[in-house]
């Protein structure tokens, strides 16, 4: 399934988000010419694992977001498994495209191996056995964080990557082969491997992930 909002949809989103905060103007006064914000065009291009979806989103011109891009993303980003929609905190998307600029692919997709989860999606993912690395208190249910790979990065410097952005937590997990980024306190853990700093399981899930 296809979702696109592509830059000339964007343009017009924020052209209309303009007309609207401007009010609407006397008839006996001249009109007069719609300013359309104009800057830097942010944009995702995003590929969800499980529901197969694709979203190529211009979210933000400037320092302004695009509403409808924005509610475009909640969807997309939605728990899977109940249909739930959240609203997403728009840095953790700024996140991404500083990601993939860092990585010099700033027109590569990114694959979503998770977004939002409901409490109820979260509980069951925690504790469907004794070792599943996901936090009690996750920054996902508090649609901060996703779950990431990019097609053709490896795992290893993904997280590097990740890590010089110095946005958020940044999980490793390379035996599932995915990066989770979030834009909670700054932090970083690993889970399923052993590294030279060892930070117990619990401490992962004090901090959440």
């Amino acid at each position: 399934m296809k979702l696109r909002f592509n830059r000339w949809a964007a343009m017009v989103a924020v052209a209309a988000m303009v007309l609207a905060l401007s009010g609407s103007a006397n008839a006996e006064e001249p009109t007069e010419t719609l300013q359309v914000p104009q800057g830097k065009q942010y944009s995702l291009h995003l590929y969800q694992l499980h529901t197969r979806e694709s979203i190529d989103v211009v979210y933000r011109v400037g320092d302004t977001y695009i509403p409808e891009a924005l509610d475009k993303l909640n969807h997309f980003l939605r728990d899977y498994r109940t249909d739930t929609v959240k609203t997403y905190d728009p840095k953790e998307f700024d996140v991404l495209h500083a990601l993939m600029t860092k990585l010099r692919r700033p027109n590569g997709v990114i694959d979503i191996v998770c977004g939002y989860r409901t409490p109820e999606t979260n509980n069951f993912l925690r504790t469907r056995s004794a070792n599943t690395g996901v936090a009690e208190h996750s920054q996902h249910m508090q649609a901060k964080a996703i779950d990431i790979r990019v097609p053709g990065v490896s795992t290893a410097r993904l997280r590097n990557a990740a890590l010089s952005l110095h946005e958020g937590g940044v999980g490793y997990y390379p035996v599932s082969k995915f990066v989770h980024v979030d834009v909670g306190p700054v932090r970083e853990w690993s889970y399923g491997v052993r590294t030279r700093h060892r930070r117990s399981r619990a401490r992962v899930r004090a901090i959440g992930e």
